[in-house]
């Protein structure tokens, strides 16, 4: 079998791991998992490290299960957080859950007839029934109080300001978690439970219940959080979280994250969000560093993890769009793009409104009148003269010539250009 653990280390996707978990896998296929938050309806970037270790474990011959906290959610899990999560009600955990299963569906292998396909599991079908008194009764005797307070996301948050605290409800998150642990080590023979750095206390109180329960090993091993060279937050922009959902971040703009990641990010996330293998990513490396000014490497990493995320379509189209501020267009490509792309790929743009019945219009008014592109129809004569200006992509020749409806795309738009840099996009109404 491939290891698991060794395919783990050269991409720098393993901070800390129990004694024996190497050895464990390599006796053959074994079954983890990973926990995912519900609390939204769509996965982000962050997400995407538990997504590819998963990825790699399959492909590594073993069975992935992803635990969807249908219970866990309604808590809301105090690690490395300062503030108490909001609680969801059933209607909305249900609908999250079912959005990410489909998200899920794009990485692993749910559907096929393969041993080692991909399971789906909801501890809201196991915690249920479980009354409160059987559970403290039957789970909560197995960790001591004094177990738990010694755990660094309990005390992190302990060290706050009193105000903040932590209720009983977040506090017993390490056990509702430690328990979906021992759930699928008996249920489903699930030995091994892998997460983010931050997830090291509650997936170790797991393992501490199945010894003291079944007097049985099971293991652990996290990835390190990731980080942005430049101390930032990994995958948050301006706008917020780089998101897996195509209507909350367009494929353009995850492909434009990817495509403007620093040099020593680029190193290290085409390691971690991709799965080329050593000697490929070590090749694109090599030649990124002899001309960093070609981005090489942050090219292909754009390029592998939105194929990925949205498919080669998606990437196709998000390389047009990027042309058509970066290099030769046509208005053909103009026209094919979506509202969405087009808003994305000239956001911040200086924007101007026209009113649909002010057309047709000669070009010197509309530039110089119906809009400020030019300070002067002298000006915009001379520009357009001059081979200075362009319509919706194509070179603008006649002076004497007009902006028709024929020229607005999408119903909506009109795309004016000044010399190779100075765009301004006119909204028709």
């Amino acid at each position: 079998m491939k290891n698991f653990v060794e395919e783990l280390k050269w991409r720098g996707m393993i901070k800390d791991i129990t004694p024996g978990t190497e050895e464990e896998l390599m006796k053959g296929p074994a079954s983890a998992y990973v926990g995912i938050d519900p609390t939204g309806d769509s996965l982000h970037i962050g997400h995407l490290v538990s997504i590819m270790i998963l990825k790699h474990f399959q492909a590594c011959g073993h069975k992935p299960y992803c635990l969807v906290g249908g219970a866990t959610g309604m808590i809301g899990d105090p690690s490395m957080k300062s503030q108490e999560r909001n609680l969801l009600d059933e209607a909305t955990l249900a609908h999250n859950v079912s959005a990410l299963k489909a998200q899920l569906a794009k990485f692993l292998d749910f559907g096929s007839d393969a041993p080692n396909k991909a399971e789906l599991v909801n501890n809201y079908d196991w915690m249920k029934d479980y009354t409160f008194i059987n559970f403290t009764r039957d789970i909560g005797k197995l960790i001591t109080v004094n177990y738990m307070m010694s755990k660094d996301s309990v005390k992190k948050r302990l060290s706050r300001d009193s105000s903040e605290g932590m209720s009983f409800t977040e506090f017993s998150y390490q056990l509702l978690q430690g328990y979906d642990f021992l759930y699928l080590f008996e249920h489903n023979n699930v030995t091994l439970q892998l997460g983010g750095a931050d997830q090291w206390g509650n997936i170790t109180t797991g393992v501490e219940m199945i010894r003291k329960v079944l007097d049985r090993q099971a293991f652990a091993l996290t990835c390190p959080l990731i980080t942005k060279a430049d101390g930032g937050k990994f995958g948050k922009t301006e706008k917020g979280n780089i998101w897996l959902d195509p209507q909350r971040t367009s494929p353009y703009q995850f492909y434009q994250f990817w495509l403007n990641v620093s040099d020593e990010d680029a190193e290290k996330y085409i390691k971690i969000f991709t799965l080329l293998d050593r000697e490929t990513i070590e090749g694109a490396i090599a030649e990124h560093r002899t001309d960093p000014g070609r981005r090489v490497l942050q090219k292909l990493l754009a390029k592998e993890v939105t194929i990925m995320v949205h498919g080669q379509e998606e990437y196709d189209r998000a390389i047009a769009a990027s042309q058509l501020l970066f290099g030769k267009s046509t208005s053909e490509d103009l026209r094919k793009l979506d509202e969405r792309t087009l808003l994305d790929v000239f956001d911040g743009v200086p924007t101007f409104e026209v009113a649909k019945s002010s057309l047709p219009c000669g070009i010197l008014d509309f530039l110089a009148v119906e809009t400020g592109i030019y300070a002067s129809k002298g000006e915009a004569r001379r520009a357009i003269q001059g081979n200075g200006f362009s319509l919706n992509k194509d070179k603008f020749t006649s002076p004497e010539s007009n902006v028709t409806p024929e020229d607005v795309v999408d119903g909506k738009y009109i795309l004016c250009q000044k010399g190779k840099k100075d765009y301004y996009l006119v909204i028709v109404k």
